[in-house]
């Protein structure tokens, strides 16, 4: 019991930011898509259990076993190409008795940290640096092709962070961004049609009200009808007479705002800020640099996630399907985060 408190005790702000925050998610959860009950306690439970397994293993030991982590993830990947169950055309989820699972979603974490481990044991030649593009290229390929656009992008964010904090210093960021600008043509061409009318969509969503711009306006319409302290419990208009769609998941945001106002959405904000600033002072504390590059990751992709998810809920960037972290109902991504977050809870200061 004690080896299980102590890595908790590390950072109780962490833990009890987690508390605060799954507490919230199934509490607008509850009111937002009650149907999804008593099936998503299941969910958080495996996950808080898995949590304090990671705890117990501590970073170190599951740094020793990064290499076969990986390998074990990118078979997990083509295991969802070859018996995926095929979802509004796309193979995302693996079966398995009566549920499934989004393997490309829990496998970042161990993607993360061997991608950390090569990055970090690796000087700067040819050699080296094409088998670090290899080693994050093939995952973010497979998962790009089943097709998840959005859990590819903020996967490859999470490998460029790790990467461009280990090699890349001062102008070179700015080369780095341009080189990502230029290859944004490249990307267009590679996107379902699907993806294709989300981007036009984005840039004038009233053009087609009913169609392609209706998630958009409708959740635009849910963030600014909830004033200060929003609706109440189950008295959203939007959420309830379920004009906005996805409101467990993509537009969770919108539902917060709706529900819980302008007080319930900051209050989820500043959460999220204080949990990434805890995580990333622990990582400059730190002079591992395996932990320190993998904590930068982490980070990175839940602040993408977070970006991404309440800027299309208020319609300032294109709809894409990526959660807002430890809040947005998802198997997949709560235990995909759980696990992020144990590990960077149990390294070693």
């Amino acid at each position: 019991m004690k080896s299980l408190i102590k890595p908790l005790t590390k950072d109780l702000v962490i833990f009890v930011i987690i508390f605060i925050l799954i507490s919230i998610s199934l509490y607008i959860l509850n009111s937002l898509s009650p149907e999804i009950f008593p099936q998503y306690y299941l969910y958080v439970g495996v996950s808080i259990v898995v949590f304090l397994v990671f705890c117990l293993l501590g970073f170190e030991i599951v740094k020793c076993f990064s290499t076969h982590l990986y390998v074990i993830s990118i078979v997990m990947l083509l295991l969802t190409l070859i018996i995926g169950q095929v979802t509004r055309g796309t193979v995302r989820w693996i079966p398995i008795g009566g549920s499934a699972f989004q393997a490309s979603e829990i496998v970042r974490p161990f993607l993360m940290l061997f991608y950390a481990k090569i990055v970090s044991e690796s000087k700067v030649n040819f050699k080296n640096i094409s088998t670090i593009i290899l080693a994050g290229i093939v995952p973010v390929v497979l998962i790009a092709i089943q097709p998840s656009l959005g859990v590819s992008i903020i996967t490859l964010f999470g490998l460029l962070a790790i990467f461009a904090a280990k090699f890349i210093k001062g102008k070179s960021i700015i080369t780095l961004i341009l080189f990502s600008l230029l290859a944004m043509p490249v990307a267009w061409f590679t996107m379902k049609p699907y993806q294709k009318d989300r981007i036009l969509v984005f840039f004038n969503y009233e053009k087609d009200p009913k169609g392609a711009g209706y998630n958009a306006i409708q959740s635009i319409i849910s963030v600014g009808s909830g004033g200060i302290l929003g609706r109440g419990f189950k008295k959203g208009f939007q959420t309830q007479l379920e004009y906005l769609p996805e409101k467990h998941t993509d537009f969770i945001f919108a539902g917060i705002s709706e529900e819980m106002g302008f007080v319930g959405a900051f209050t989820v904000l500043l959460l999220l800020y204080l949990l990434f600033y805890r995580m990333l002072r622990k990582a400059f504390k730190s002079n591992d640099e395996v932990y320190k590059l993998f904590t930068i990751g982490v980070v990175v992709v839940f602040l993408v996630e977070t970006i991404v998810n309440v800027g299309m809920n208020v319609g300032i960037l294109p709809i894409t399907g990526l959660p807002l972290p430890l809040v947005s109902a998802g198997g997949s991504s709560l235990l995909s985060s759980m696990i992020s977050i144990a590990l960077v809870v149990s390294g070693v200061i």
